[in-house]
């Protein structure tokens, strides 16, 4: 299973998100609420194409994952804080429900094999499994630096001196 690029850019544009608007850092004295950004600076950030950044604002609006405004002013923010917004949300939001198969609910399907299909309650739990783990990640800590294990760096720099020698 692989999420689409579109799913995997809107998981970075909300990461950036959070560490703009959405991240305590972002909070504005006056309103006590997260700064704004627009789909232009986060594209400009991420690296992700203008028109799809646009098209994930919209989207991920929609999904109420983000507020927007227009005008003098405007652009988006995070609707509730980082911690609050899972992947599932972000995945769900872009791509619909988290479905290895389409057989995950009753008759939202066209399959002659559902009646006494015994694969079925096993793909359920699969199913609930990768949206469990989805849900237990959080925008929150996908916006903070990451710095790779000590034991890692030092490994690789190690080998490079070793290999100089």
């Amino acid at each position: 299973m692989r999420l689409s690029s579109f799913a995997d850019y809107a998981v970075v544009l909300m990461s950036a998100a959070a560490r703009h608007c959405g991240a305590g850092a972002g909070l504005d004295p006056a309103t006590n609420k997260y700064v704004k950004m627009n789909a232009t600076t986060l594209s400009a950030e991420t690296g992700i194409p203008l028109p799809t950044a646009q098209k994930l604002v919209s989207r991920l609006s929609a999904a109420g994952l983000l507020e927007s405004s227009r005008g003098t002013g405007g652009g988006v923010r995070l609707s509730r804080p980082p911690a609050a917004i899972t992947l599932a949300d972000v995945v769900e939001a872009v791509e619909g429900p988290i479905a290895m198969t389409a057989c995950t609910e009753m008759g939202a399907h066209d399959c002659s094999l559902e009646q006494d299909c015994r694969v079925r309650p096993h793909m359920n739990v699969a199913n609930n499994a990768i949206r469990s783990a989805l849900a237990a990640v959080t925008i929150a800590s996908l916006a903070r630096e990451v710095t790779p294990p000590p034991f890692v760096s030092g490994e690789v720099e190690k080998r490079v001196a070793e290999q100089t020698l």
